[in-house]
């Protein structure tokens, strides 16, 4: 396995997945459509700011985009 995607975490990794859930729907309450998708924007930067490490976000895009 490439050591690269090996270091992305891709199994459940939530105590309460259902929480996140809802957290993430509320972020979107009362949003326009564009407001939405710079709300998505912000977090998709600031979670990669938060993990920081390229060879990671490069998985995570790939795996993200892969069979799309």
């Amino acid at each position: 396995m490439n050591t690269t995607l090996s270091k992305l975490q891709t199994e459940p990794n939530f105590a309460n997945p259902d929480d996140f859930y809802e957290d993430l729907i509320a972020l979107h309450q009362d949003l326009s459509e564009e407001q939405s998708h710079m709300a998505n924007a912000r977090l998709i930067l600031l979670l990669a700011n938060h993990i920081g490490d390229p060879d990671v976000l490069r998985a995570a895009m790939a795996a993200a985009r892969a069979d799309l």
